[in-house]
């Protein structure tokens, strides 16, 4: 039966949002735990895991400030969140591609949410270098923000190719 109304709601994939908000947390204890701060601990000869403090958003942007950044991160991370359950439950049912991209996004905005209203900070210890230059430290709340943030770009790429085939 291929009726519409069968199909499942954008909103089943919210597990996928819990996921990677169980497998961030998980992985920022064991960081706390088992790291000590800012000592790498050699992985790969391009990877390490250094227990970084992030205060700011991507890339450190705004770090140096005095700490009203985390209020304001702080609220624009729930305002994002919020935006995004509203998005996805405005979702044709049936739809997988785009649910899957922005639950990722939701959840790794939230995973970063809850380091923010606990610490102050968001905790990052994956390391990526080559030779002395370093990639900014991350964790996996911004790589599920990265790959969804992916797949939402070639999600407007695949669209805009049906729309030129349509034409």
């Amino acid at each position: 039966m291929s009726d519409v109304s069968n199909a499942r709601s954008p909103l089943v994939w919210l597990w996928l949002a819990l996921l990677a908000i169980v497998l961030d947390q998980a992985t920022k204890i064991a960081a706390e735990s088992l790291l000590s701060y800012a000592q790498p601990v050699y992985i790969l000869p391009v990877l390490d895991f250094t227990l970084l403090y992030n205060p700011g958003a991507a890339f450190s942007f705004l770090a140096d400030q005095e700490g009203w950044q985390r209020w304001f991160f702080t609220a624009v991370s729930a305002a994002v969140s919020i935006m995004l359950i509203v998005w996805l439950r405005k979702l044709p049912r049936g739809s997988v591609w785009l649910p899957i991209a922005l639950t990722l996004i939701l959840g790794g905005a939230v995973g970063n949410l809850i380091d923010r209203i606990l610490y102050g900070h968001v905790v990052d210890f994956i390391s990526f270098h080559w030779n002395n230059s370093y990639f900014p430290a991350f964790n996996i709340a911004d790589s599920a923000i990265t790959l969804g943030a992916t797949m939402m770009v070639l999600d407007v790429i695949r669209e805009m190719k049906d729309e030129r085939a349509k034409a």
